[in-house]
């Protein structure tokens, strides 16, 4: 399939992986396939959806499944509607084609843009990426059918971006969707949320995960299949976070940072000063995305063996405060430029302080 020309990176795009837009493919969300099918050709489709789910899974490949869907179905009584299986769409279709490139005036998409100043993406989603997807939302459609806004992902939005984005919800032109990728759905403001269907998407299997990343041909697909399973079962159900774990030495480094967290509440201060080495050398941002990544599923498995050993409830809190203050020392880390080490020495702090609480 056709892809976009060349222009500044996308923040929702993993390196050269192809575009979950450009995606055809699906694998392990049949039912959440099902249910928006089957409110589609009922006429019983809510206005806007949260379509929650750890990050890497297929959530925004769902949604830009769907998005495609409607656009070469704009009419849910159409017989072949109704006899649909799936929301598959065939990759010559036209809709498939304009949307593998943006092609067309009807469909939008919100996510943290390029900073030309700094070289990097903008740390969250901004008031005024939201005005500018409204302007454009309220004017006639191209076609006559669907306006379609895809946020990915709504847990990048800021305050006055999301009390923006409420407010087009909340007064849409007629035919409207609203499709929110989120990887914390809890995160989003409650009032967008009381006004979203929530359709939640389960971690892949490991088998699934492992067809999800050779359908996405090379280079993944030649790599030997023993790779390709390990990754997988170590990114926990994420393709995202598999390809990865596929790239350089990031599965030597991923165990290296799990040993240090498994050590916890006892610190190895040596190999946490060495691992901040790694992490504010030159050229680190793959090594700091694997390090983040593999926290955030340390402390995902960690609250659920205290909740299913009936931990006391101090222990949980300590963890989500831990959790809360780690994600702020990490967006001023990324937003001020600051160095790293200092935000890797705290994160050790803080889960020791979690781990040893009683």
């Amino acid at each position: 399939m056709t892809k976009e020309p060349a222009g500044p990176p996308e923040s929702d795009r993993f390196d050269d992986a192809p575009h979950p837009r450009e995606t055809l493919a699906l694998y392990g969300h049949a039912a959440a396939e099902r249910e928006l099918l089957d409110a589609y050709r009922r006429n019983r489709l809510a206005q806007a959806w949260i379509i929650g789910g750890p990050e890497g899974i297929g959530k925004a490949t769902l949604g830009w499944r769907f998005a495609r869907y409607l656009l070469a179905h704009p009419d849910p009584a159409a017989p072949d509607v109704g006899a649909a299986d799936t929301l598959a769409v065939p990759a010559d279709h036209p809709a498939a084609r304009r949307v593998a490139t943006m092609a067309l005036a009807d469909i939008f998409l919100l996510r943290r843009e390029w900073n030309d100043k700094t070289k990097k993406h903008f740390t969250e989603i901004r008031v005024d990426d939201v005005r500018e997807i409204t302007r454009s939302f309220h004017q006639g459609s191209g076609t006559g059918g669907w306006r379609i806004a895809i946020i990915d992902c709504a847990d990048d939005l800021n305050r006055s971006a999301a009390n923006a984005l409420l407010k087009l919800i909340e007064e849409p032109p007629e035919r409207s969707l609203f499709l929110l990728v989120a990887h914390q759905p809890g995160r989003i403001l409650p009032t967008i949320r009381s006004r979203c269907r929530k359709l939640m998407l389960p971690a892949l299997t490991q088998e699934e995960t492992v067809a999800a990343v050779e359908a996405l041909g090379a280079p993944w697909s030649a790599l030997p299949l023993e790779e390709i399973a390990a990754a997988a079962a170590r990114a926990e159900g994420s393709v995202r976070e598999t390809l990865r774990l596929l790239g350089g030495d990031a599965m030597a480094f991923d165990a290296s940072v799990a040993r240090l967290l498994q050590r916890l509440p006892q610190v190895d201060w040596l190999g946490v000063h060495t691992l901040a080495d790694k992490l504010t050398g030159r050229d680190n941002e793959a090594a700091y995305e694997t390090f983040m990544r593999a926290l955030e599923r340390h402390l995902d498995r960690r609250v659920r063996s205290l909740s299913q050993s009936g931990a006391p409830p101090v222990r949980l809190v300590g963890y989500a405060r831990a959790w809360d203050e780690i994600k702020a020392l990490a967006r001023e880390t990324e937003v001020f430029n600051f160095d790293k080490r200092a935000m890797v020495l705290g994160v050790f702090e803080r889960l020791a302080a979690a781990e040893g609480a009683r």
